[in-house]
């Protein structure tokens, strides 16, 4: 199953999406998954992020080839960073290059949706606490990251947390499942979550025993190798196997 969010004439909405159909739902996918009996179509909605995290908790280091590409060992724990909530956007929305930046890179992620509270989560229930996963691009300000030695300024611009098209309920299993990322219809990166150093459910219960993750949290699980550098009128997609692409385009920042 196919969960949106849904912008039209002055509304926004969660809906349930069947092909072409969008059937809006009377409140969010935590309370549950009755509809209102409105059938919307989708090439007449904007699509948002599919939720609304309190937090995104992403992940460092977290690709065996990544940690290889860096030239760093991968950690014994995972390493995490979080990206505030007004970093997020959805698919087809535009990506900010700040002009303090010189170096903007694209990071193709798989993102775990949370459904409902989780805290001190053990490993063999951790999907249990799961809605679904989604596509994430943790883009980043790589200069501004080596700048400064930690990661909050450069992954915490408005609209660098692109994130979509939709969640999707039913992966068999999101611990093999290919990801790329594709910079103006070239594959730049290229690698499957199966070459996570911590997998899905581990990543679950050990976050859980950090912070309570709460219903839309936002876990972004890492990036493969093949991380590059995105410049103004770029457009980016990124692509996760059994959800879709996420598609988005980087223009300047104005007005400053």
């Amino acid at each position: 199953m196919r969960i949106v969010r849904f912008f039209l004439e002055g509304r926004s909405g969660y809906g349930m999406l069947e092909g072409e159909k969008i059937f809006p739902l009377w409140d969010t996918p935590y309370i549950g998954l009755s509809q209102t009996g409105e059938v919307l179509t989708l090439s007449d909605v904007t699509l948002l992020a599919p939720c609304e995290p309190t937090k995104i908790i992403a992940l460092g280091l977290n690709y065996r080839d990544h940690a290889a590409e860096f030239g760093r060992e991968v950690p014994d724990e995972p390493l995490i960073f979080m990206k505030p909530s007004t970093s997020v956007i959805g698919p087809g929305a535009d990506i900010v290059y700040p002009k303090m930046s010189r170096r903007v890179d694209y990071e193709a992620e798989l993102a775990v949706v949370m459904g409902k509270t989780a805290r001190h989560a053990p490993e063999d229930r951790a999907f249990d606490y799961v809605l679904g996963y989604t596509a994430f691009n943790d883009v980043t300000a790589r200069d501004l990251q080596k700048k400064d030695g930690q990661f909050t300024r450069a992954k915490g611009f408005d609209t660098f947390a692109p994130m979509g098209p939709w969640i999707e309920t039913d992966l068999p299993d999101p611990d093999n499942l290919t990801v790329e990322a594709y910079l103006n219809g070239e594959r730049r990166q290229h690698s499957n979550t199966k070459n996570m150093v911590f997998g899905v459910a581990q990543l679950i219960s050990f976050l859980s025993r950090v912070m309570t993750l709460l219903p839309g949290d936002v876990i972004a699980t890492g990036t493969p190798s093949g991380i590059g550098p995105m410049r103004v009128g770029d457009d980016i997609e990124i692509r996760v196997e059994g959800i879709g692409a996420l598609r988005n385009r980087l223009v300047a920042e104005e007005g400053i």
